[in-house]
């Protein structure tokens, strides 16, 4: 079949294509020139040979000399079957995201609200990562695995829009959640092990301190980013009244950054404050930049000649139109 594979068949030679110019003179040769040479040397004793047999016989020995002649420019042209084998070294990173969901990230000081912009953004951050395993990771007062690392995007997002406020006790548990981020990746064995904290308060509980975690973040070699998510200034809270009535209040912007950057620092990563969506989206993607997987693809060509069948045809072609008129078309004009 592979002299039918035409999508990897290519030629070496393909200037010789332009013999088949010859092909318009060849058949102006055969039914100007050299018919009229035949009309001319007619003789009595041949009209009672058949015009549809002699017609016949010229329109076999034109064809096989044309079929002789395409097929020996192709064979000149070198068709060969080109088969690419790629190899493909990916040095993958795992990443897991660990998210706070307290009762503050549904501050409107983004658009709804930080939760759900920050759940938009990761998904986005996500979909670009799709050679990496990703995890999920969140926290308030306790901190809970989401998903395991994993390649399958698509149950990755479904985890990220399953999050809400209100899952786990509240609170800000930083240690905490940083310490089951590290519990996630400490048996990965790729070079490269991140994790993306991001949160909008200060430590108030849990179990694990939070410079416990960065300690066993760093003894496992684990890049921590960390993202302190909040306007400057105040924000407004969504606060239950006596009722029971959800109403806004203005409530003051309280954000560890110390503690965010200490933790970024200490294990060879960065920083980052956002104050709006389009900041946070601005955040993922320049750590999408730093922690780039890599990739090498080696590709090698083969190449198969095709070109003998194609002479093989022509001589066939050739000796048949030479014995033809040796023998069966020998006495007709």
């Amino acid at each position: 079949m592979k002299y039918l594979d035409f999508a990897h068949i290519t030629f070496a030679n393909p200037e010789y294509f332009f013999l088949f110019l010859s092909i318009p003179l060849l058949l102006f040769w055969e039914w100007k020139v050299r018919g009229k040479k035949q009309i001319a040397l007619q003789v009595s004793t041949l009209q009672g040979v058949s015009r549809n047999f002699k017609s016949y016989r010229k329109g076999v020995l034109l064809g096989l000399r044309l079929l002789c002649l395409v097929a020996l420019i192709i064979a000149l042209a070198r068709p060969q079957h080109t088969q690419i084998n790629e190899s493909i070294d990916s040095e993958g990173v795992d990443i897991v995201l660990s998210m706070d969901i307290s009762g503050s990230m549904l501050a409107e000081d983004f658009q709804p609200n930080r939760l759900e912009a920050s759940k938009k953004v990761a998904s986005e951050f996500i979909a670009n990562r799709v050679t990496d395993r990703v995890g999920l990771v969140i926290f308030s007062g306790e901190s809970f695995t989401q998903c395991p690392l994993t390649t399958d995007q698509n149950i990755l997002q479904e985890h990220v829009q399953s999050i809400r406020s209100g899952l786990l006790e509240d609170g800000t548990a930083i240690g905490m959640g940083l310490a089951t981020a590290v519990d996630r990746l400490r048996n990965s064995k790729v070079k490269s092990k991140i994790i993306i904290l991001l949160t909008d308060g200060v430590n108030n509980t849990g179990l694990i301190d939070p410079i416990t975690a960065l300690e066993i973040a760093k003894a496992y070699k684990i890049r921590v980013y960390t993202i302190g998510v909040g306007s400057e200034g105040t924000a407004p809270y969504p606060v239950p009244d006596a009722f029971g009535n959800i109403q806004m209040q203005q409530m003051p912007v309280q954000i560890d950054e110390e503690l965010l950057k200490k933790i970024a620092k200490e294990t060879g990563a960065n920083y980052f404050r956002a104050t709006n969506t389009n900041s946070l989206r601005a955040i993922y993607n320049d750590i999408d930049k730093m922690e780039k997987t890599k990739i090498e693809i080696s590709s090698y060509k083969r190449y198969a000649e095709l070109f003998f069948p194609y002479a093989l045809f022509s001589l066939l072609c050739f000796m048949l139109e030479y014995s033809l008129r040796l023998t069966l078309f020998r006495r007709l004009p």
